[in-house]
């Protein structure tokens, strides 16, 4: 009996060296620092994501899905290529500038309605609702307006330059020099227009921004 306990005990025991071993490999290795290329990237995409949140949403999505197709991956192998790209920046541009003269209101039924912003008051896309001259009044055409408008125009272009594709459909062998502007234009375009937006933010809710609480 004492031999038997003994020998069923041995193939334990070397079970449970064979696994010691295990254990101590499966310890997780420590992780890498990052290096300032990765960080940098990290903070360009960062960026990107905050400065889309203020452009109308559905020229950003325009601008994404269309940007790959129409710049051919960013190789632009024929002019037509560049031609689509220049102008899919404009009217993605024109857009920008278009809708922030846009808001929106809810009528009665609490359905949301939206206009264009004019010298005196709210003219109503369908035009099935109108508002009365008090109320139009709310909505006039002011200069800040016209300075969101521009700023968005500047957002947008600092957000086509972090588009890899768009800059090597028309640089598509940059210098050193240029390499260092295209990251830090943007950025600085980025954090100014940032900024600006926070120092004087917009009141109105047009197409592609959140919708109006009224």
């Amino acid at each position: 009996m004492d031999v038997n306990v003994i020998e069923n005990q041995e193939p334990q025991v070397g079970i449970q060296e064979a696994q010691q071993p295990l254990l101590g490999n499966s310890s997780t290795p420590p992780k890498q620092p990052k290096t300032s290329a990765q960080k940098a990237i990290r903070k360009t995409f960062k960026l990107t994501a905050h400065l889309a949140n203020l452009l109308p949403t559905g020229t950003v999505l325009t601008f994404q899905i269309l940007s790959p197709i129409f710049t051919h991956q960013g190789q632009c192998r024929t002019t037509t290529n560049k031609l689509l790209t220049a102008g899919l920046l404009a009217l993605c541009s024109i857009s920008c500038y278009v809708l922030s003269f846009t808001d929106s209101f809810r009528d009665e039924r609490g359905k949301v309605r939206y206009g264009v912003a004019t010298s005196k008051g709210l003219w109503v896309i369908d035009g099935s609702v109108t508002l009365s001259l008090d109320e139009a009044s709310k909505f006039k055409l002011r200069f800040i307006d016209f300075f969101h408008a521009f700023s968005s125009i500047l957002v947008f272009i600092s957000v086509a330059l972090f588009d890899k594709n768009v800059v090597k459909c028309f640089d598509p062998n940059p210098s050193e020099e240029a390499k260092e502007l295209l990251v830090a234009l943007p950025i600085g375009i980025g954090v100014i227009c940032s900024l600006l937006f926070v120092a004087f933010p917009s009141k109105r809710h047009g197409i592609g921004f959140p919708l109006s609480r009224r």
